[in-house]
């Protein structure tokens, strides 16, 4: 049995929580409202974020940080990518001891264009409390684990045993875990499918149908892994769980946020109605930023993520930006995907 904080009780945070009780671990789930943590303790649900679900008596809700870290040498992250820095922050002034950081959380951040294990890592310069940084990424709507439905996520860190504690802390039945070395793959897979997921969405609000999805997932998947090689990822990575899994759970299913998001934005709804209708964090919103600056940066094409980003922060209307996309000069399919993946 281990001690784990899950830091972040909403759907993601709360499901992977009830993952760790499954495999009898003693679970700390910190939230910052006084009400939800008492609504986990008392009743054992979590009814905003996982509605008619029952949590194991094993999952402690602590909105006191310190409390919840008290003798903890593993730290699951779940909180979004804008508040990465402030909670790193935060945890750094209560921690007693050094922990192995596990963090479920996909995005990139604008400006700095950091992945989230560059942010951790940089938050934890020059302090001896941080061990080693692991991702767990890969197709898991936090509805269908909390059912205990077959799922399988991939972990990877710069240390294969941190890797292999992650694998062996999460591994069940239903839960199953690959360990993967491309911790820079894993990153930008699971970061960049919600833009792409968000394009499939609001394909569908403006009506288009599945021949238009297929081709935003199949050339979003190209600009994806294209971007991902000139970071230095393998490949390889992009047609497995991290890559082609979760850009396919992502783009297809009713839980997806970014996909309802786009939903949304395809039928004339403004970027501020469907933030405030969501009610939820849209982590490719502000990853899309993000990741257009970036390719712009390293000099990568990325037509889809650059289309996204006009319609989200320039004004253009979602048909302007098909008709562009679909307007662009004529290429050669294979031609591409020998660049594209092998360079």
């Amino acid at each position: 049995m281990t001690k784990v904080a899950v830091i972040g009780a909403g759907s993601w945070g709360t499901a992977l929580a009830m993952v760790l009780a499954d495999n009898e671990h003693e679970v700390r789930l910190w939230a910052r409202r006084p009400d939800q943590i008492e609504e986990i303790n008392k009743h054992h649900t979590n009814s905003k974020y996982l509605p008619n679900i029952v949590l194991s008596e094993r999952i402690i809700g602590h909105n006191q940080l310190a409390k919840a870290l008290d003798g903890v040498e593993v730290i699951l992250l779940v909180v979004p990518t804008k508040a990465i820095r402030e909670t790193v922050k935060e945890l750094k002034k209560v921690m007693k001891v050094p922990a192995t950081i596990i963090h479920a959380s996909k995005g990139i951040e604008p400006g700095t264009h950091k992945r989230i294990s560059e942010m951790i890592e940089e938050e934890f310069s020059g302090s001896h409390m941080l061990r080693d940084v692991v991702v767990l990424s890969g197709p898991s709507h936090a509805e269908e684990v909390s059912l205990r439905q077959p799922t399988t996520v991939a972990v990877s860190s710069n240390n294969n045993e941190a890797s292999e504690l992650a694998q062996d802390l999460f591994i069940n039945q239903h839960f199953r875990v690959y360990t993967n070395p491309d911790l820079v793959g894993v990153e930008i897979g699971g970061a960049l499918k919600n833009s792409i997921a968000l394009v499939c969405g609001l394909t569908n609000g403006l009506g288009m149908g599945d021949n238009t999805k297929a081709a935003i997932m199949t050339r979003g998947l190209a600009e994806i892994a294209r971007i991902g090689v000139r970071l230095g990822a393998n490949p390889l990575t992009f047609a497995g769980l991290s890559g082609l899994g979760d850009l396919i759970v992502t783009c297809t299913s009713v839980h997806s946020r970014n996909f309802r998001a786009g939903y949304m934005i395809g039928e004339g709804k403004s970027l501020d109605e469907v933030l405030q209708s969501m009610g939820m964090v849209v982590e490719g919103i502000r990853t899309t930023k993000a990741a257009h600056e970036l390719a712009q940066k390293v000099e990568v094409d990325m037509p889809i993520t650059s289309a996204l980003n006009a319609v989200l922060f320039e004004g253009l209307h979602p048909k302007e930006a098909t008709e562009r996309l679909m307007g662009r000069v004529k290429k050669h399919e294979v031609e591409q995907l020998d660049v594209d993946f092998l360079r």
